[in-house]
């Protein structure tokens, strides 16, 4: 492998996602984040990009990403009931490097999908890059990667390759639509072993029966006291509790539950 060709392999991992007022189906914005920044690094490095989704291949959300830049979707049939990041995780073991998003989009977004990948192949994770930076040393093959973190923090950190990295929604990158590449790619069904997910019989899915009860304490100040604190930064009292076992900490959370009378034990 030259110095200029640092990566071969790419693979993006894509999800469908839904509008969040209408449902329809749409792609998923993080995963465009990782779809434009695994398109950038394979012209950057010449490397070969294969973008891959686990499901059904007539979902009408997978198009979109041909518009924005992949030139084939390949789609691994996978029912509700298998194990989605398993079959992905065989299909991109070679790999120099896999990008997902953080989490997928009004669907099964429980964001455990990057952990599970990396999990199986056995490969470093990071998670939340805004961007990312892949060279060559003397011990092969490293991505710098640039974190996200709250409060405008960033930080740099390095991995060996091949690696999963998880791009957050914030990244540095700007996907482009265009109807011309959305006519010009194609959809490919592919058959694949399918497994069977070891916790979707652990699980029950139904309708919502009632909405979760949020815990507030009752308000007894003032409605000017409440005006105030409105307009101003003063201390709503309370306690941290830094000292103590996990016990004690316990202790003083169900003693503010019971002085506000949130829990009746």
């Amino acid at each position: 492998m030259s110095a200029q060709r640092q990566i071969e392999r790419i693979a993006v991992l894509v999800s469908a996602g839904r509008h969040p007022v209408s449902g329809a189906p749409r792609y998923s914005r993080n995963d465009a984040q990782a779809l434009e920044i695994g398109r950038k690094l394979a012209g950057q490095h010449r490397a070969q990009l294969d973008v891959l989704h686990a499901g059904d291949a007539n979902d009408p959300a997978l198009a979109e990403y041909l518009a924005l830049g992949a030139r084939e979707v390949e789609v691994l049939a996978c029912a509700p009931g298998d194990d989605a990041a398993r079959a992905l995780a065989e299909r991109v073991r070679g790999y120099d490097l896999v990008l997902t998003g953080t989490r997928a989009e009004g669907a099964h977004d429980s964001g455990m999908l990057p952990y599970s990948v990396a999990a199986a192949l056995g490969s470093p994770l990071v998670g939340s890059a805004v961007d990312i930076d892949v060279a060559r040393d003397a011990k092969g093959g490293r991505a710098t990667v640039r974190q996200f973190l709250p409060k405008g923090l960033r930080r740099r950190v390095e991995t060996t390759l091949p690696a999963v990295i998880a791009v957050h929604p914030l990244a540095n990158a700007e996907p482009q639509y265009a109807y011309a590449r959305l006519r010009a790619g194609t959809i490919r069904p592919q058959r694949a072993t399918r497994f069977a997910s070891d916790e979707a019989a652990a699980w029950k899915v139904g309708p919502i029966e009632r909405k979760p009860v949020k815990l507030a304490a009752a308000e007894k100040r003032s409605g000017h006291a409440r005006m105030l604190s409105a307009v101003t930064t003063e201390s709503r009292g309370g306690s941290v509790v830094i000292e103590g076992s996990s016990v004690e900490k316990a202790q003083v959370i169900l003693a503010y539950l019971r002085e506000h009378q949130l829990i009746d034990y």
